[in-house]
């Protein structure tokens, strides 16, 4: 037997995820609605799929850029640049294995051993856990909620950061809650940090996800060219591509090598085959991503009024994101509950309490699926809500 006192601390005492405990516990089971996961109920459309196999075909399949292939970097700097309507080089991009690949890099970067890295809850864990990973202490800064959803208190953003404080993770639109900081947040943040001297790790996946305008408020609307951010994305969300593992980051051109070499390092650089397929999904899927954002604005309304309509639910349509964060009347222990919720009402949904502290008392529920699933699924869930009161 391995004695685990001869790994290190950090790996040892890596927490559990609380969402994966809910896919453990449904996997193999018919008939359960799967509203666990960060990620929707298509296959990644078939232009990319095929864009893909010609790669493959055609024989890519060697060591490759380790920036990443210099088409993608320049689709990247295309697409980035119609979006956010400023100019963006190809020299900012970087093409990473994933969204959290990108994360740990933006880590390794910033923060290590001794140092702090604040973010933003209730919050997606991998965050918390890669800063853990890294030897750093994540600090949880607590949105405030009320019945008009999700606020940052600035001051309280300020009073947590201490001399150890070397990075700032801020994911909007977030994941759980759907909190959208607006411009004027941004700026207030952005400013906080130069103040202090802090490097911003932007997480901008959701961005496209944003139930008010083309896109959500983002740190390219108020920064200068030379802010210390490192931006975080991902082709997961938009084009369907969550088992492809295929991210990116973006920031200044001078911190180009640091990156190169953080990716040689780490994952050598992503396949040029599953590049090939990343490049015809910004150039040919605009249509495929207005399409999923129109569908998912669709399913928070038919879920959220649902469980509105129990009278039993805290709930608070989200502005973005593609989760629905609610509280359900009576019920303290959410862990118990979505398992509860998994036997009886046969929905997987994640427990608050896999999002920190700060996200004990709330649901988690991804209604980034087919209409009728979702109306479904916020039947069936409303349902159980109406019972569980009769029977208490």
């Amino acid at each position: 037997m391995i004695d685990l006192s001869r790994l290190r601390r950090e790996a040892v005492e890596a927490p559990s995820s609380g969402i994966v405990a809910i896919l453990n516990h449904v996997r193999g089971r018919e008939g359960v609605i799967p509203l666990w996961a960060g990620e929707g109920d298509l296959s990644t459309p078939d232009f990319i799929a095929e864009a893909t196999a010609e790669s493959l075909k055609a024989g890519e399949t060697f060591y490759t850029y380790q920036r990443g292939l210099p088409e993608l970097r320049e689709a990247l700097s295309a697409y980035s640049s119609r979006l956010y309507d400023r100019d963006l080089p190809a020299e900012r991009f970087f093409v990473t294995g994933s969204g959290m690949h990108a994360i740990h890099m933006a880590l390794a970067a910033t923060t290590g051993a001794g140092d702090e890295a604040i973010y933003f809850g209730p919050a997606w864990p991998n965050f918390a856990a890669a800063a853990g990973l890294a030897g750093a202490r994540p600090v949880e800064v607590a949105l405030d909620y009320s019945e008009a959803g999700w606020q940052l208190d600035l001051d309280k953003l300020a009073a947590a950061i201490t001399p150890k404080t070397r990075s700032l993770f801020v994911n909007t639109p977030a994941n759980p809650t759907g909190w959208t900081a607006d411009r004027e947040t941004l700026a207030s943040i952005l400013k906080l940090a130069r103040e202090r001297g802090l490097v911003i790790i932007a997480d901008e996946i959701y961005s496209r996800f944003y139930y008010a305008g083309a896109r959500a408020p983002s740190f390219h609307d108020v920064m200068a060219d030379d802010d210390p951010i490192i931006f975080i994305n991902s082709f997961s969300k938009n084009w369907a591509m969550t088992g492809w593992r295929v991210g990116w980051i973006e920031t200044a051109p001078e911190l180009g090598e640091i990156v190169e070499n953080l990716v040689q390092y780490s994952n050598s650089g992503v396949a040029a085959f599953m590049q090939r397929g990343a490049v015809a999904a910004i150039e040919q899927g605009e249509r495929f991503v207005e399409s999923q954002i129109e569908r998912a604005h669709r399913a928070r309304d038919i879920f959220c009024s649902r469980l509105q309509a129990t009278n039993r639910v805290s709930i608070t349509p989200p502005d973005g994101a593609f989760y629905a964060f609610f509280k359900i009347d009576g019920i303290e222990d959410t862990r118990a509950a979505a398992f509860t919720i998994a036997d009886e009402a046969r929905i997987a949904i994640a427990p608050g309490t896999a999002f920190g502290p700060a996200g004990a008392p709330f649901l988690r529920a991804c209604f980034h699926r087919r209409l009728d699933e979702v109306e479904e699924a916020a039947n069936r869930l409303a349902d159980w809500i109406t019972r569980s009161e009769t029977a208490a």
